[in-house]
């Protein structure tokens, strides 16, 4: 069976975390492709994006020489929900198995997530450690919830994500960089100019 592992995100802009994040769930998960998905609106974030069309292109030229597709499946079938987005995804490909690829900062605020427990039964969920995040994803309410079917990197083999909930959390290298941080220096740089 296939294995596909997906980012989901504003991607505003894509950064050299997203890349590296893909990269190590490519190898360490032995996955076939990786799908970004870039959502047309996060609602859980509130500042104004740039436009879609912009960071579809961006993300397009960012990921150009690695093995990334760039899907636009949230904007087909106009969801804003992760949830949504995997339904559709589990029910038009039934002959791939699909990952969750998130940070841990996502994990801290994952109860707040559309149907947030649909993910956890849904598919594997793999945490990569982030920065400055990772005591708070260790107890968060998600990690105490499905703190029962976490499975230890060096257990990690094929079959091991045959039945959810099941999730993992990488000892990764991390990569000290955010979207949001790029954002702010950029408008510093402007208000230079």
């Amino acid at each position: 069976m296939k294995k596909v592992g997906l980012l989901g995100g504003s991607f505003d802009p894509p950064h050299r975390g997203h890349l590296f994040i893909s990269l190590e769930a490519k190898k360490v998960l032995k996955l076939s492709e990786i799908w970004w998905l870039v959502t047309p609106k996060n609602p859980l974030k509130i500042n104004n994006p740039a436009s879609y069309l912009e960071r579809i292109n961006n993300c397009n030229k960012f990921v150009k020489n690695h093995p990334i597709k760039i899907k636009q499946y949230e904007k087909k079938i106009d969801s804003s929900y992760s949830y949504l987005t995997i339904k559709y995804l589990n029910n038009k490909y039934r002959y791939i198995k699909f990952f969750w690829l998130m940070g841990a900062d996502n994990l801290i605020h994952f109860h707040k997530w559309q149907k947030w427990r649909n993910i956890f039964n849904d598919l594997p969920v793999v945490v990569f450690k982030r920065h400055s995040y990772n005591s708070k994803a260790l107890s968060s309410l998600a990690k105490r919830t499905y703190s029962n079917f976490q499975i230890n990197q060096k257990d990690l083999k094929d079959n091991v994500f045959e039945k959810y909930p099941a999730w993992t959390f990488l000892n990764n290298k991390e990569i000290k960089i955010s979207s949001s941080e790029i954002r702010a220096q950029r408008e510093i740089l402007r208000g230079k100019n």
